[in-house]
């Protein structure tokens, strides 16, 4: 490992702490919302070396990345890429990352549920949602059960 006068043990991107060992494309994962896909275009929209270590970034390295991240549309990352395509409320093609995206989520199957939708209801009931088969799998109790208890 490398470690000059710059080097950081730990980085901050996004408001998430990167581990400074790590090559820069498997840090950047540690943020929510950015996938290994996103991770290595962000890397090539900014020019830095992926496989760099996360710990010798500079200042003006992290500012690039953040804002790339924040805002991946504008910098020239592929519509595809995106994580909330044409929005709920303002039908607009964003990228979120961290608490935005968790709130964001929490507030989607909130509105589900509060319509009743049937993915609603299966998330309330804590039932899978996407069509899986229920018989033997997504037991609730499956493990809690005593058997039969021997008299003393």
């Amino acid at each position: 490992m490398i470690k000059g006068k710059e080097y950081r043990h730990i980085v901050r991107v996004v408001n998430t702490d990167l581990d400074g060992a790590k090559a820069l494309v498997r840090a950047l994962r540690k943020i929510r919302g950015v996938s290994y896909m996103m991770a290595n275009a962000v890397c090539e929209l900014s020019g830095i070396d992926p496989f760099m270590k996360a710990g010798n970034l500079t200042e003006t390295h992290v500012n690039r990345l953040n804002e790339i991240i924040k805002d991946p549309l504008k910098h020239g990352a592929p519509i595809w890429m995106i994580n909330r395509r044409k929005d709920y409320e303002t039908g607009e093609d964003v990228h979120l990352v961290e608490t935005d995206l968790k709130f964001m989520n929490e507030n989607d199957l909130k509105r589900l549920k509060k319509t009743k939708s049937n993915r609603g209801l299966r998330h309330q009931w804590k039932l899978p949602v996407r069509g899986q088969r229920t018989k033997s799998n997504f037991r609730r109790n499956k493990g809690k059960g005593m058997g039969v208890k021997r008299k003393k």
